[in-house]
């Protein structure tokens, strides 16, 4: 079969893969040939998908992974540059950062599985996602300034996730991070060898998996809220959502299956 053969059953395969397996789903960026860029198209299928997911409640986990040799390497450039309008960049970053914030409002977690590059936008999305598990050769870099493009956007992500120091670092010099940086900056929660990182993701998403789904979806609503809070206002609205939380049926369950030593019926 020719190279160009080749080439047509790629580009007629769905940009975007997902699947749903004991409670969770898994959500696969699939232009392995464009390095998973974000295009315009892949960012409104990550938005159904996602407000689909949201609605569905025995969906606990959301993965999100790349196919190919990288995670996700930033917006589609070359679509960009077909569509030189202040308009258009206007629209399609407002589109993407839409894409974030669904992902910080989704009440189930989201996982990146990380292998290959994430860079830019890709940096971003690891960022965004509540929990981060990279393979060893993983790498991230907020690479626009490498292009002349300050990464305006990603770096509210991940500005949010490591230090202003470390934060400047990477936008500024647009250098590639290790995985085993990454996980010393705070950037992803952990970093495991090439083979392992299918089975880690898996260990990570079934525990999460078996917690009471309203007592995680509660939690994360609050845990990202409060951030952006002083510590008094971060305290009283904590302290409401835990008396609220204590009344749900599965917390009663839970506490009363601790007192009685016998396991919860959730």
């Amino acid at each position: 079969m020719s190279d160009n053969s080749n080439k047509k059953m790629i580009d007629h395969q769905p940009i975007l893969l997902h699947t749903v397996k004991d409670k969770i789903a898994t959500l696969t960026l699939n232009r392995p040939s464009q390095y998973n860029c974000l295009s315009e198209e892949l960012l409104s299928e990550l938005l159904t998908q996602l407000k689909i997911i949201s609605k569905n409640s025995n969906i606990r986990v959301v993965v999100i992974q790349g196919n190919g040799v990288a995670f996700c390497a930033g917006h589609d450039l070359k679509q960009m540059r077909r569509n030189p309008s202040k308009v258009y960049y206007q629209n399609l970053f407002k589109k993407c950062s839409e894409f974030m914030v669904t992902i910080t409002e989704l009440p189930q977690p989201v996982i990146a599985k990380v292998h290959g590059v994430a860079t830019a936008a890709g940096c971003q999305l690891v960022a965004t996602c509540d929990l981060a598990i990279g393979s060893e050769s993983s790498a991230y870099a907020a690479s626009g300034i490498n292009l002349g493009l300050f990464c305006s956007t990603p770096s509210v992500a991940i500005s949010r996730n490591i230090s202003k120091k470390k934060s400047a670092e990477m936008l500024f010099t647009g250098e590639l991070v290790t995985g085993k940086e990454a996980v010393s900056m705070g950037l992803i929660n952990s970093c495991v060898a090439d083979d392992a990182l299918e089975d880690a993701t898996a260990l990570m998403a079934a525990k999460i998996a078996k917690k009471p789904s309203v007592a995680v979806s509660i939690g994360k609503k609050m845990f990202n809220q409060q951030i952006g809070m002083n510590l008094s206002e971060a305290y009283e609205y904590a302290a409401e959502v835990m008396a609220c939380n204590m009344m749900e049926a599965d917390t009663v369950e839970g506490i009363d299956a601790f007192i009685q030593k016998r396991k919860p019926n959730w």
